[in-house]
């Protein structure tokens, strides 16, 4: 197999001395002026734009009636539509293969950062690594591109690192400093320091005790999944026939018969694939075929060759959603020395905030499930940087996930720390073209790369790359003030009108107009999914357009709802499956189906059983007498008739006692998250398990709790007011 590493971008804008210890200090002007030449280009001689984007079913005829392709993508994620994109809008016939959802893998369970690497360049200047600081150059650079091309998906973040020794403090702002200077021109904001009691103005969470001050450097912050599938639509809007849940079944070879059974020099000229919605199978052939599976990188090299050795370590990183109040609404915290060695960082993202951890090996083969153990280690770094007076809590852990990073190693290497996230372009001896590593900031410079290969080894007759510069769905017509006119025009709340906005760009429009009337005096169209977010259910049907099939894709990729809140996701689903049952003609046993594949993937993949394990069975009742007393005169409240359980009826009489009305699917919900027997009822010892779980922080938003809470102290409330008037009387 002939190995080739890309050639890597060049990209030098500003660099200035750092550019010089290098001794790249020439290339400098060129780059700028490259740079201002490409999108020249891209406005000129870019394929013409579609008004519309064909339906998946369109999609997939045009797999099977088009005949060769020049280009056919492996690979839905931030890659593999990268590559579709750049090959399309430099003319080539593209199509695109995804077996699952875009974007359903790695490209949706990131940090959620455009960045350059801070600790990579920290490697770079320490070692006087040229191919580090390569990489660290070409990021900046990416990371300026991506926050153009789709401003309403990304902004400018700020990053606090908290300096707790005095020695710290010139140490980080130098690396800080440079990481500034190599950004030149496209740095987003100069970092800065801040004294101690700035720090705690801006992050009054922050942990006080030997504080020193703080730094302050920015990067970019963007939706991922929504990135992504803004890529795969703008590739669609090109001419790529891209289609999600088709799989390939095994590679074609020159002189097959179909059997993928090809042997010696035999070139792959396309694959055997399935629509996994209808089960049907074809061919699709292609002139050159290219592999961009991020962490599934080896099995699809092993189809072309079993022989062949792996190239691809992935590394897990665990995420944890916790409550928007733990962190500030714009300003993150990074440490990139914990503990055991790892990153840890803590950024506000869509209202609520993300803590997590890098580098940890993990098994593709597996699924990237969350452990209790993940969890806990992350809660207690948390722990270390927050105030005394901030109680960290189990219960308060929303949502938790593991993303895969596809790093590309030595196979003998088991240290991943000590790898950078360079991408590398590999051709096989029968022409497969695999693309593997890098990180989500510098897909296009991957697409980029790949697409040059593959015009060079196959020789496609191709123009130059068309993508710096090009805006991606919904950026074209995007401003920050788009959503006053969604506000003025057609009656939706500010809040759901702001969140349209930034997720769909231009095309915020289109869900307004689909978007059903409230029936109340305001806001006027838009009902939402669950109260506390502000999706709303035309986005369902919208999201149907931009190729959702699957409940998943709704709750988790089109919104990021199963991201942000597991429960609250649950709580959506029945809505979410009816509505796409009308669109895409759903039986009712097809949609049972989708209800339960929908929750079994928020019950492992998203963090529920974690979190539903805090309450279980076993869970001790760690009480004190008086406190159990007080519980359970307050169970007793709602059990009048000493059953020792309560049931639906007996919180609905006590409900209605104080005038409160909440409907009876609510309150089954209710009960069903505290019912560990599931029989509809919840027992004396299940209540005082849960009231012992949230006074240890290990269970919180419990909405029993706090209704039976709320309804003891309303209750109270109606005995105290005296019965006789005053004044007298008859």
């Amino acid at each position: 197999m002939a190995f080739q590493k890309a050639v890597k971008g060049t990209a030098l804008i500003g660099g200035g001395a750092i550019a010089t210890v290098f001794g790249l200090s020439q290339f400098s002007q060129y780059r700028n002026k490259h740079g201002a030449l490409v999108q020249v280009q891209a406005a000129e001689g870019a394929p013409v734009r579609k008004d519309h984007i064909p339906s998946r079913e369109q999609q997939i005829l045009a797999l099977q009636t088009s005949g060769e392709f020049d280009v056919l993508v492996i690979g839905g994620g931030a890659t593999g539509c990268g590559c579709a994109l750049d090959a399309a809008t430099r003319g080539l016939k593209t199509a695109l293969l995804e077996r699952d959802d875009f974007s359903s893998g790695t490209s949706s369970r990131s940090t959620k950062l455009i960045h350059g690497g801070v600790r990579y360049l920290q490697k770079a200047i320490m070692k006087l690594d040229f191919e580090q600081y390569r990489m660290v150059k070409e990021a900046l650079e990416e990371r300026a591109n991506l926050m153009q091309s789709a401003p309403h998906l990304s902004a400018p973040l700020p990053i606090m690192l908290p300096i707790y020794k005095w020695w710290q403090l010139p140490y980080y702002w130098v690396g800080i400093k440079l990481y500034d200077l190599v950004a030149g021109s496209q740095c987003l904001k100069s970092s800065y320091v801040l004294t101690k009691d700035r720090a705690l103005e801006l992050f009054p969470m922050l942990r006080k005790d030997k504080l020193v001050g703080a730094i302050v450097y920015y990067d970019g912050q963007h939706n991922d999944a929504r990135m992504n599938l803004a890529i795969a639509l703008t590739a669609a809007r090109y001419g790529a026939a891209t289609a999600n849940y088709t799989e390939v079944r095994h590679l074609l070879k020159s002189g097959d018969t179909g059997t993928g059974t090809g042997t010696g020099r035999q070139r792959v000229c396309g694959v055997r694939c399935r629509d996994v919605l209808t089960g049907k199978e074809f061919d699709v052939r292609a002139k050159c075929v290219i592999n961009a599976t991020g962490p599934f990188t080896d099995s699809v090299r092993k189809m072309d060759d079993q022989e062949v050795p792996n190239i691809c370590q992935p590394s897990a990183g665990v995420h944890i959603v916790m409550p928007g109040y733990y962190s500030p609404d714009n300003m993150g915290l990074l440490d990139p020395a914990t503990s055991d060695g790892r990153v840890i960082f803590f950024l506000p993202w869509e209202k609520m905030t993300i803590a997590g951890t890098t580098d940890s090996p993990t098994d593709v083969t597996s699924h990237p499930i969350p452990t209790e153990e993940d969890i806990n280690f992350i809660l207690s770094e948390v722990r270390n940087y927050l105030g005394s007076d901030v109680e960290v809590r189990r219960g308060d852990v929303l949502a938790a996930w593991s993303g895969i990073r596809p790093l590309v190693t030595n196979p003998d290497s088991k240290d991943t720390q000590s790898l950078s996230r360079n991408h590398v372009v590999t051709v096989s001896d029968s022409g497969l073209i695999t693309i593997a590593g890098g990180k989500w900031t510098t897909y296009r410079a991957m697409a980029r790369d790949t697409i040059d290969t593959a015009v060079r080894v196959h020789n496609l007759q191709a123009g130059s790359c068309q993508t710096m510069g090009l805006q991606l769905e919904g950026a074209q017509d995007w401003s920050p003030t788009l959503y006053i006119r969604l506000v003025q025009d057609y009656g939706l709340e500010s809040e759901v009108a702001q969140h349209l906005a930034s997720t769909y760009g231009d095309k915020a429009f289109e869900v307004a107009k689909i978007a059903q009337v409230t029936g109340k005096r305001w806001p006027i169209v838009g009902k939402r999914l669950v109260s506390e977010f502000p999706y709303i259910e035309a986005e369902v049907v919208y999201g149907v357009k931009e190729y959702a099939r699957t409940a998943v894709d709704i709750i988790s990729r089109r919104t990021r709802l199963a991201f942000l809140n597991v429960q609250a996701a649950e709580e959506a689903l029945p809505r979410v499956v009816d509505i796409m049952g009308k669109e895409l003609n759903w039986c009712e046993q097809k949609k049972k189906e989708q209800l339960e594949a929908a929750k079994t993937f928020l019950y492992y993949e998203m963090g529920y059983k974690v979190k539903t394990d805090q309450l279980t069975h076993s869970s001790e009742i760690s009480l004190v007498p008086s406190d159990i007393e007080r519980y359970k005169k307050r169970f007793h409240m709602f059990d009048k008739d000493k059953k020792g359980f309560i049931t639906i009826l007996d919180v609905q009489r006590v409900l209605q006692s104080i005038s409160v009305q909440i409907d009876e699917n609510t309150l089954h919900e209710i009960l069903s998250e505290v019912d560990l027997n599931k029989n509809g009822q919840v027992e004396l010892n299940e209540f005082l398990q849960l009231m012992s779980a949230i006074q240890k922080g290990r269970v919180s938003g419990s909405r029993l709790a706090v209704l039976m809470k709320s309804a003891e102290e309303n209750l109270r409330r109606r005995q105290a007011i005296p019965v006789d008037r005053s004044g007298g009387g008859l």
